[in-house]
């Protein structure tokens, strides 16, 4: 009994049908979102699901934009935070993003995805970290690097920088302070501490031009809240 091999045609409808649908399916991206959602409930409320989810939304919008592989980028935003209970729990001694990028390889692999895949997952996650030396490379690094710091930013950064100040009992606000020579998940590690050491800065550190866009509006609304901050806790409002 004789096969026929696929036609010319038939291997250009495959190979279009795969590019239209993408590594990830629905059925593999619920999955994902599951997992995911598990693996943050041991982080801190600042870093927890409702976070990723915002990134989430902003890598797809930044990735559309500039044109990068939404797939990629998708995946590396869902698991991109993982790392930050150990390195909560160590009290910043543990790198999140490069514990985190060696978490998701050994999570991507039990899903049989393509090692080339789960590489540039890793790397993107790998190199989303601000304070980190190694800098995003890829543009789907770039992306989520992005729209991590995006959420740091605006009315959500603002929130956000209290609820982890919070979270580590620091206090409300201290402008008197030398910032300086404070020091992380100590008491002077205020919203105010991180606006002015990091926050401020995010800016002007962004890689993609959608992003640099919307970074700019996002600090002018909290320079206004800062000062506003300043002259209550002075009584002069």
């Amino acid at each position: 009994m004789s096969h026929k091999l696929p036609t010319h045609l038939q291997i250009c409808s495959l190979l279009l049908l795969i590019f239209l649908v993408g590594i990830v399916n629905e059925k593999l991206w619920k999955n994902l979102l599951k997992e995911a959602e598990r693996l943050y409930e041991a982080n801190g409320g600042s870093h927890r699901f409702d976070h990723v989810m915002r990134v989430l939304r902003l890598a797809e919008h930044l990735a559309k934009a500039e044109g990068a592989d939404l797939d990629v980028v998708k995946v590396a935003a869902l698991f991109h935070d993982i790392g930050r209970a150990e390195e909560k729990r160590t009290k910043g001694q543990v790198c999140h993003a490069a514990y985190g990028a060696e978490q998701v390889k050994k999570i991507l692999a039990r899903y049989k995805l393509p090692a080339d895949f789960i590489e540039k997952v890793a790397e993107a996650i790998a190199t989303h970290r601000f304070r980190s030396k190694v800098r995003p490379k890829t543009l789907e690094a770039k992306v989520l690097f992005d729209a991590d710091k995006l959420d740091a930013l605006g009315a959500v950064g603002i929130g956000r920088a209290f609820l982890f100040a919070g979270e580590v009992g620091a206090r409300l606000h201290n402008p008197e302070v030398d910032l300086s020579k404070t020091e992380s998940y100590s008491r002077e590690d205020t919203a105010w501490r991180e606006f002015k050491l990091k926050l401020s800065r995010i800016k002007d550190h962004l890689l993609t031009e959608e992003g640099r866009r919307l970074a700019e509006e996002r600090y002018r609304f909290m320079e206004k809240f800062f000062e506003r901050l300043h002259k209550e806790v002075a009584g002069e409002l």
